[in-house]
């Protein structure tokens, strides 16, 4: 009887400790089955976007998949130049990178039409049809597949001007020194308007100090987290273009290793995240324009409309330049084309 309860008493011991043991061993297993990405943007900490969209996606994927897939977020230049994501992530340097089509062109020819398709849409609806409905997201996917690379554009949205005067006419236009890059740059040269690059963290100087009479950086979020509006109070419409600034980039191979329930929960988040942020960045631009005018005497103001005349030529031409670049951007011009005909333009 004595040896019975020995045992009963040593079997009740051996399962309590198993039971204890159990939710170690799995926190444990857990813990080595936890995925960590590195993300560089091309964006500073002091961006609307950094939060809003590179942090908040990365919560958010942390949380989605309890934990399995963490991402690092990196703020510009922390671990390498914004040149040098698209490359690094190429490379599986690092896993995922958050960057403008701008610093991609080169290795994706289509990406040149994404940052901002100048002189043709004026509603981000309009915009976000062609990119979805109409499927241009995917024809650039297809190209940054060919780099082992899976694309997934952050979110829609104008990109307007700051000036420090309104514009009276096209020759008024023509005196103008404005700040550009990439396409825009292009675009506004061949407006009339004269074109300097200016880095982003130096555009305030530039315009206090009289360099450049105008500039663009993003809308109106973005360019009041540079300060512009204190040397600028003019913002101007309609938008240069609209189109998709920023895209997250994943190394294909890592997208691969993970699980395949995680892998999901990463595109399908990336999906959502894109419908999302596109409606909640316009109600951001409604909210903010309407501080400024407020706190800072913004006045938002129209281009005349020789300029914006001239806007439209242009932007025309400029598509059909960029249709030579690669088969996959002949076919996006075809359809923006078709569909820009419905729409009466």
């Amino acid at each position: 009887m004595t040896n019975f309860k020995t045992w009963i008493t040593g079997a009740c011991a051996f399962g309590a400790a198993i039971a204890v043991a159990m939710p170690l061993a799995v926190t444990s297993a857990a813990a080595q089955d936890a995925v960590e990405w590195r993300l560089q943007a091309h964006l500073p900490t002091g961006s609307g976007s950094w939060t809003d969209s590179v942090v908040a996606l990365a919560d958010k994927i942390e949380q989605r998949t309890d934990g399995r897939l963490k991402i690092r977020p990196h703020a510009a230049d922390s671990l390498m130049a914004a040149s040098e994501i698209f490359p690094a992530v190429r490379r599986g340097v690092i896993e995922i990178g958050y960057t403008s089509p701008a610093y991609i062109m080169d290795y994706v020819p289509t990406a040149g039409l994404a940052f901002a398709v100048p002189g043709a849409f004026q509603e981000v609806w309009e915009a976000t049809y062609f990119w979805k409905h109409l499927g241009f997201e995917e024809l650039i996917r297809e190209e940054a597949a060919k780099q082992g690379i899976h694309y997934y554009t952050d979110k829609l949205y104008p990109t307007e001007m700051v000036m420090k005067q309104p514009v009276a006419s096209l020759e008024d236009f023509a005196t103008r020194r404005i700040r550009s890059a990439g396409m825009l740059q292009r675009f506004i040269s061949e407006v009339g308007g004269t074109t300097t690059h200016v880095p982003g963290p130096e555009i305030y100087l530039a315009l206090s100090t009289g360099v450049v009479d105008g500039a663009h950086w993003g809308a109106a979020q973005e360019a009041n987290a540079l300060s512009l509006y204190e040397a600028a109070k003019y913002h101007v419409r309609p938008p240069l273009g609209i189109g998709g600034v920023e895209a997250f980039i994943i190394n294909e191979r890592a997208m691969a290793a993970l699980p395949e329930d995680v892998r999901k929960i990463v595109h399908d988040t990336l999906e959502e995240h894109f419908w999302a942020r596109t409606n909640e960045y316009q109600f951001q631009e409604v909210k903010m324009l309407g501080e400024l005018a407020e706190t800072q005497g913004v006045q938002v103001t129209e281009l005349p409309q020789d300029v914006q005349a001239r806007m439209w030529e242009v932007g025309r031409q400029l598509r059909e330049q960029e249709a030579q670049k690669s088969e996959n951007a002949a076919e996006a011009v075809r359809r923006l084309d078709a569909f820009l005909a419905v729409l009466g333009r």
